[in-house]
């Protein structure tokens, strides 16, 4: 088992290491430069919409969902601060102050 981890390690850190090494001659052209910035976005919302939007196994649309309200609260924040902190810490207490 510990040979499986670390064999995964070595797999992990050699890809991302051809990627973010300035020292190998290698570059990735604009396109999939391109193709890659969508990766992120991609990776968040397949984790962040199931949990907003079903619960208990079946579609979660109304207000009783707090997951649903506390990301609404979130984006309104986003787009109206534009700060990482603000729109983390107010919609955590929203989310926690539902679950009560």
């Amino acid at each position: 088992m510990l040979e499986i981890i670390f064999l995964m390690a070595c797999v992990t850190f050699t890809t991302r290491f051809l990627f973010l090494s300035k020292r190998l001659p290698f570059s990735i052209g604009p396109k999939m430069q391109r193709f890659l910035s969508f990766s992120a976005p991609c990776v968040l919302t397949a984790i962040w919409v199931p949990i907003v939007f079903v619960q208990k196994g079946e579609l979660a649309i109304s207000l009783d969902n707090p997951y649903l309200i506390a990301a609404g609260v979130a984006v309104l924040l986003a787009y109206r601060f534009k700060n990482l902190y603000v729109t983390t810490v107010v919609s955590l207490v929203v989310f926690f102050l539902l679950k009560l």
